[in-house]
């Protein structure tokens, strides 16, 4: 893609270059106030060639835009930050809400493009990540517009030369741009695979002449105009056109049917058992910390079933300062206007860290899916989404245990009615009005474990009819798993 670029006829195929830039921003910031009309996010990737001029078109971009409705983010190296965090997470917390525009100046792939130590395999790996990632904001209706800047290694070198004699701007010319004109030829090649690795059909790269920046700037916002324009038709298109959604999924499981409900011990043996597993989940907490293992650990289950006692039983010995406890309750309105994934990815630990989630994000596949607040697609894809994500995470080096939580209908409506006269405050009409529905979450749930139970992110079972063996054994598996995930880093060493 980038190797035979030809400047000169990219210069003058540029449909735009008799149009001023005044006019086509004006346009653009026309069309930003329909996606918000419309609740259509847009991402806008603006990626090149180190002193190509990115800050140069990004500020044509945003010149006419409403602030209100747009956000520039800059991707540069935080070598630490970035050392604690999984490969999408500065991606997914910097994604545009509903009807707003994202500016990336650079992006997912800045990282990569300046290391030409990566083996093929390792880009290969992340650019599969990157997929994933615009991939899913694809599917949920976000317009995703990709430019790369090519310049040549002469203008390169002249606008390095410029920025070293002006003493206000030398700040701006770091090693990469010094290395990338030392090994031209180099870097021609590696930004050549990443684009082409990259060039997805939702998602296309647009190869942008910046020999001139103005002509580059032009072109940017012309094409950037007529993209959107697509996607506000496409949005439209479907909403005109919707069609009834068939699944493909048969499989009619049944974990929790098959789980043995009469499972219990005796009070005596719980507090025993509780007591040094208890104790022996601190160490390992504090080992977790000291190998820099992020530890991400998920609650499911029925209504009333003792998710939050089991946390509580859990964490009860370990240093509260190393884990937080995330309760997902109904989606904000800053999270209704973000992809669903959005709000867990700023609440993923960092390298050393434990999240807990009573509930979590697999709330899209269980109560969107049952109450109708997703649509059959949406919650449909959300399996693999979700199973993506965990997998990231997974290659990230996290410790990630998923714990559902069941109990029969009996058992909850013993466990309802003692609410009411116990703890009012914990019962609500919707509960009840959840009850009504039991065999749909059974369903729903049942297909969850099918579909998401995985190697690397497995879903434990756990029968809850009574409390005490229900805690005795999250904090057994707990403390099995994270010995094992302990014995596997060492055996590496």
């Amino acid at each position: 893609m980038l190797i035979n670029a030809n400047f000169s006829q990219m210069e003058q195929n540029n449909p735009y270059a008799a149009m001023k830039r005044s006019y086509l921003a004006e346009h653009l910031a026309m069309l930003q106030r329909q996606c918000t009309h419309l609740n259509i996010p847009a991402l806008i990737i603006v990626e090149g060639w180190e002193s190509s001029g990115k800050g140069y078109v990004i500020s044509d971009l945003a010149r006419e835009l409403d602030t209100r409705a747009f956000s520039v983010h800059v991707f540069e190296r935080d070598g630490e930050e970035e050392e604690k965090r999984s490969f999408s997470w500065r991606f997914w917390t910097r994604i545009p809400a509903k009807g707003d525009f994202a500016i990336f100046d650079r992006s997912s792939y800045y990282d990569m493009m300046n290391d030409l130590s990566l083996k093929k395999g390792e880009v290969k790996e992340s650019i599969a990540r990157i997929h994933d990632a615009e991939k899913m904001l694809f599917d949920d209706g976000t317009v995703i517009l990709k430019f790369f800047l090519n310049i040549s290694k002469e203008t390169q070198q002249e606008r390095i030369s410029e920025l070293f004699k002006d003493d206000n701007r030398k700040f701006l010319i770091t090693k990469n741009d010094t290395d990338q004109n030392k090994h031209y030829k180099k870097y021609q090649a590696h930004f050549s695979d990443i684009l082409n690795l990259s060039n997805y059909v939702f998602a296309p790269w647009h190869l942008v002449s910046a020999e001139d920046r103005k002509s580059a700037s032009k072109y940017i916002l012309g094409t950037s105009i007529r993209l959107l324009q697509e996607g506000v038709d496409r949005h439209l298109g479907k909403q005109k056109t919707a069609k009834t959604f068939i699944r493909e999924y048969q499989h009619e499981a049944t974990y929790l049917q098959e789980l043995k409900t009469d499972l219990f011990i005796d009070e005596a043996t719980y507090i025993k058992k509780s007591k040094v597993l208890q104790q022996e989940a601190q160490e390992l907490a504090y080992a977790l910390y000291t190998n820099k293992v992020p530890t991400i650990l998920v609650f499911e289950g029925m209504d009333a079933a003792g998710k939050g006692g089991a946390i509580k039983r859990l964490t009860k010995s370990m240093d509260p300062r190393g884990y937080t406890v995330n309760p997902t309750s109904a989606p904000s309105d800053a999270a209704k206007d973000h992809h669903y994934l959005w709000r867990f990815y700023n609440n993923f630990p960092k390298r050393g860290v434990m999240s807990i989630f009573d509930r979590s994000w697999y709330g899209r596949v269980l109560v969107e899916r049952v109450e109708g607040f997703a649509t059959p697609a949406e919650w449909e894809r959300a399996y693999g989404e979700i199973t993506a994500m965990e997998q990231e995470l997974a290659d990230f080096g996290a410790l990630i245990l998923k714990f559902f939580i069941y109990i029969d209908k009996d058992e909850q409506y013993r466990r309802f009615t003692a609410r009411q006269e116990d703890k009012p405050y914990k019962l609500t009409d919707e509960d009840w009005r959840n009850r009504d529905k039991w065999d749909a979450y059974v369903l729903a749930s049942n297909e969850m474990i099918d579909r998401t139970s995985t190697t690397v992110a497995p879903w434990i079972l756990v029968e809850g009819n009574d409390k005490p063996y229900a805690r005795v054994k999250v904090l057994t598996e707990f403390n099995q798993r994270a010995r094992a995930m302990l014995q596997g880093l060492q055996d590496k060493k």
